[in-house]
């Protein structure tokens, strides 16, 4: 036997596969999803379906809303906005987005497969300013959440060269996941100048490749939320009334917090919180700053998307829970400036429904854990979500400001009896060059 004949059965099968495997990859496959599969989807808190594209634009198409956030969106009690919008037949359901450690940045690349599906219609973000950190979003939380395919569609959908573009490509290039055909598109963008015409052909069959892997595997072992909605779902009235949802809200917090002073979940308690983790955290917390950060600008490229869709956004900004803020030693006076500092930034670029709970936290059964809504804090939150869902969709235009994209401004500190007006008056008039 020739030695050619001998390496073609040892290397000809694989070479075969890999070439089977890219003809797959790159035809244009089609692929639906049934309502069940969306309303799973929408529930499953699944980093796969955040990446993806496909579900998330079928689902905005119909009644889904994205509801924005971190990792409070997982704790389904039975006041959650994915039971009351069940229990109660709501013209919308919420499609939850986000988990631990995701924040502005990563909701940016999330939002680019579906910005034409989200044009002049509505979204719920809950911005925790847990998130304005000095670093802002962690990069090993990046990593997570990082898809290549929103960032083939970032570079691929720029249409011009304009300063959010620049700053979006340069946050993405300090994260290490960003790497190969994109990250030279990057580089590109950052640096103020077109994708060459090499690289918007190799970032374009990558993107075709992601697509058709999103189709195939976007649904691939996720998890089951529905039975713990519909099982959450029994424990609440009948009719739908404010005053009897808080009932049933501080009967179960009641339950679930007897085991200690905080007022948090026994068993987050029990599992984060012993002893030694305690004393560790004593105060721990009294030189915490939010006021300063790179995430306000980052914060901005989600203004600014929202902005360019025309999508109508009821912003929540939870509280932390004032025991616990008290125990560590975490400022309220701080706190509040970086709330300031937030609605400021969003009521001078006209972004108006605003839900402010920051200084709720020491009300009884408002709080789940540590920073995270519950029982009565969801229940607040519904009295905000539903008029604001019941409103029709209409375009909105927003007026954005690159000044939200400095260092001026990542740094600047705000007092919290400071004029709005005014305030709103100068950030409209500074215009600086410089970027984060």
């Amino acid at each position: 036997m020739s030695n050619k004949r001998q390496l073609w059965q040892i290397f000809g099968p694989v070479l075969c596969a890999i070439i089977l495997t890219v003809i797959i990859f790159m035809l244009p496959w089609e692929r639906t999803f049934s309502k069940d599969a969306i309303y799973q989807a929408a529930n499953a808190r699944s980093t796969t379906i955040f990446k993806g594209s496909l579900v998330k634009q079928d689902a905005f198409k119909e009644q889904y809303v994205p509801f924005y956030g971190s990792s409070e969106l997982s704790r389904m009690d039975p006041l959650h906005p994915s039971v009351l919008a069940q229990k109660y037949h709501r013209n919308y359901r919420p499609f939850l987005l986000g988990g631990p450690g995701s924040q502005s940045l990563v909701h940016f690349l999330g939002m680019q497969g579906s910005a034409e599906e989200l044009r002049d219609k509505k979204a719920v973000m809950i911005v925790s300013p847990q998130w304005f950190t000095k670093q802002g979003q962690n990069s090993a939380a990046f990593a997570q959440y990082y898809s290549p395919l929103q960032a083939c569609n970032f570079l691929l959908g720029i249409k011009e060269d304009n300063l959010a573009n620049r700053y979006a490509a340069k946050r993405f290039l300090t994260m290490p996941e960003v790497k190969g055909f994109i990250k030279q598109g990057m580089s590109k963008i950052a640096a103020g100048e077109k994708l060459t015409g090499t690289q918007r052909f190799f970032i374009e069959g990558q993107r075709r490749m992601l697509n058709n892997e999103d189709k195939f595997f976007s649904m691939f072992q996720l998890r089951d939320r529905i039975k713990k909605i519909d099982k959450k779902a029994k424990r609440l009235p009948a009719k739908y009334s404010v005053k009897a949802l808080n009932r049933v809200a501080s009967r179960q917090a009641a339950r679930h917090t007897s085991s200690n002073e905080f007022g948090i979940n026994d068993k987050f308690f029990k599992a984060k919180l012993n002893k030694k983790i305690l004393a560790k955290v004593k105060g721990s917390q009294r030189h915490f700053n939010y006021t300063k950060s790179v995430e306000y600008s980052d914060f901005e490229l989600v203004l600014d998307q929202f902005a360019r869709q025309h999508t109508d956004v009821l912003f929540i900004i939870p509280p932390v829970n004032h025991k616990w803020a008290k125990y560590t030693g975490l400022s309220s006076k701080m706190y509040q400036e970086a709330v300031a500092k937030i609605k400021l930034q969003l009521a001078s670029q006209g972004f108006n429904h605003v839900l402010d709970l920051s200084k709720r936290g020491g009300d009884k059964h408002f709080m789940e854990d540590t920073i995270h809504l519950g029982w009565r804090g969801w229940v607040a939150v519904d009295q905000a979500v539903k008029p604001f869902m019941a409103q029709p969709n209409l375009p909105v235009d927003y007026n954005i400001n690159d000044y939200f994209y400095s260092k001026k401004w990542q740094k600047k500190l705000l007092k919290t009896s400071l004029n709005h007006k005014k305030a709103r008056q100068q950030s409209s008039a500074k215009k600086v060059s410089e970027i984060g």
